[in-house]
């Protein structure tokens, strides 16, 4: 099972609701996931490292059992700045000020952005599969057209997008993933009941309308001005789009002080579900433990 000893709560943050699993021992590390995901993502992986790191994995606001904010006309509230003050004040409510930070897909945008506004609270940075949000937009060609058309639909104004996802959610949400067998069952049912809520469809919605408008101003005023203070890995799957179109390193080069990443062989974008073991063992290299 699972998340075995783990504890799963409600907590509430003031600005929104997380609900958050967390256990072990040892020195804090905090797992953000992505789209169209819940904590469950990290269930392949977070047994092994709470034997040496007390373990926090909570659903992003608008996400499976967390809280969906009130929406706003310029999407802050879904910002990934807004998730980065959750992230933050959870950790601060558990009794960690500083600690270590891993985000996959949506979780690693929430996951930098934390890292270049509260720099005093990260240790270290582990980014799964992603470039900088303000980069994909200004990169996006041809491939990213045809590939990532829902990073433009998802952010169309409401209801036209979630209008079209009610029909059939689950098929629109995992449809790159379409037969796949490395979800486990338990995680996969708890994606399945997230996304049978409406403002969970509505929550993603906007995370990436954020994502076409404040977030790419946050990026933009950083950049040249600001990098990642912190030592960041960036893992990326050797079979997933991020590999296949970008140069992941030179990207993120100019936005960190010290760098390093590698491809996971074997894995397309959901790294930690399809490459488990290749996941941990990457992410143990640099966190250590």
């Amino acid at each position: 099972m699972a998340f075995e000893g783990f504890r799963l709560e409600h907590i509430d943050l003031g600005e929104a609701t997380l609900r958050v699993r967390h256990g072990g021992s040892g020195p804090p590390l905090l797992l953000l996931h992505g789209y169209p995901q819940t904590h469950m993502m990290w269930g392949k992986v977070a047994d092994d490292l709470a034997r040496d790191f007390t373990v926090v994995a909570p659903d992003l606001r608008g996400y499976g059992g967390s809280s969906k904010p009130p929406v706003t006309d310029d999407h802050e509230p879904y910002s990934k700045r807004a998730m980065a003050r959750d992230a933050r004040a959870l950790m601060a409510r558990l009794g960690f000020e500083r600690f270590d930070l891993v985000g996959h897909d949506r979780g690693g945008r929430v996951a930098y952005r934390l890292a270049l506004d509260a720099p005093e609270a990260v240790s270290r940075l582990s980014v799964l599969d992603i470039i900088p949000t303000a980069d994909v937009w200004r990169l996006a060609d041809r491939r990213f057209a045809l590939g990532y058309w829902h990073w433009p639909f998802l952010a169309q104004a409401h209801p036209f997008p979630e209008h079209f996802i009610a029909a059939d959610p689950v098929n629109f949400a995992f449809r790159i993933a379409q037969g796949a067998t490395y979800f486990d069952p338990q995680a996969y049912a708890d994606y399945v009941q997230a996304l049978a809520d409406p403002e969970t469809v509505r929550g993603m919605c906007e995370d990436y309308r954020a994502g076409a408008t404040c977030d790419v101003a946050a990026d933009e005023a950083d950049r040249g001005v600001r990098t990642i203070a912190a030592p960041t890995q960036v893992l990326w799957g050797a079979k997933g789009a991020v590999g296949r179109w970008y140069d992941v390193l030179e990207v993120w080069r100019p936005w960190c002080e010290d760098l390093r990443g590698e491809a996971i062989e074997g894995a397309g974008h959901f790294l930690a579900e399809e490459r488990p073991a290749e996941t941990l063992a990457a992410l143990r290299r640099f966190l250590g433990g």
